[in-house]
């Protein structure tokens, strides 16, 4: 698509990308949203995690984005399916049920003004949600915290349905484990695994409350499947963060003795929600 006038302003470009499965009238939703975005992306493609699906294509299309077909399921897929395409410094990723407060993408794209900045993540506003106190301050995280990977892998820094990456910073190839995400074996921590090696490589994450989209009501996962798909997360973690080991270890001990997390969490643990789809 042609950027606007105010993304040609911006330093860096970007593109959005929605990955979707046979949700039309959501995508529709989420599309008019980002239309509707005081700052303009310069690319917004969506990538069908289905074997192509005709009203999909056709609500892309009328929308101005480009259209990909991701026919292996699995969110992870699709992403890295969506990473594959994207031609641009920044990509943004939305969930197809969500809808993106105007100032969006500016918020979420301002961090990236320092070189240093991986990644970033916003807030994920469920619908239903009667949350109200102070304002949140923006977070930025790096590897040099001692907490840094119980934050990145245990909720601290947002939520998949609103996040982006510095391209440059992505490896060549497959950046989330396709083992990992929904449509995956296990259908938990894609997001927070990224943000896991990022952190690991010396990349900094920023969560940034100001980027605002709003979800759907959302559901707990059954408590078996939660156990058994959080238990195999954190053996992952062990097994591919060998240096992280003793600090994944003694938060999984603070857990198990009930410690109160001592920092906060803004996105749900991973197990502990999954989104209305």
């Amino acid at each position: 698509m042609t950027p606007s006038t105010k993304s040609s302003e911006l330093p860096i470009t970007s593109t959005v990308v929605i990955c979707t499965r046979n949700r039309p009238d959501l995508l529709q939703r989420c599309l008019a949203a980002i239309r509707s975005l005081d700052t303009r992306p310069n690319d917004i493609l969506v990538i069908d995690n289905s074997e192509g699906d005709d009203a999909t294509h056709r609500v892309a299309q009328e929308s101005g984005a480009r259209y990909s077909i991701e026919p292996v399921r699995g969110l992870s897929r699709a992403r890295n399916r969506g990473i594959s395409e994207c031609h641009s410094d920044i990509i943004a990723f939305l969930d197809d049920d969500v809808t993106p407060e105007p100032d969006w993408l500016a918020q979420l794209l301002a961090p990236f003004s320092d070189p240093k900045t991986g990644a970033t993540s916003g807030n994920v506003i469920a619908v239903d949600s009667k949350h109200t106190g102070e304002p949140e301050e923006a977070r930025s995280v790096s590897n040099r915290n001692p907490q840094w990977v119980e934050i990145a892998a245990f909720g601290g820094l947002g939520f998949g349905a609103n996040m982006a990456f510095r391209m440059s910073a992505l490896p060549s190839g497959r950046f989330f484990d396709e083992r990992l995400g929904r449509g995956a074996p296990l259908e938990i921590g894609e997001e927070s695994y990224a943000f896991v090696w990022l952190l690991s490589r010396g990349h900094r994450v920023v969560y940034t409350p100001s980027a605002v989209v709003h979800h759907p009501p959302l559901r707990r996962t059954p408590v078996d499947r939660e156990a058994r798909n959080s238990f195999a997360y954190l053996l992952l973690l062990l097994t591919e963060f060998p240096a992280q080991r003793i600090n994944l270890i003694r938060f999984l001990l603070r857990r198990l003795r009930g410690k109160p997390l001592d920092w906060p969490r803004d996105s749900p643990e991973p197990g502990d929600i999954v989104s209305s789809s």
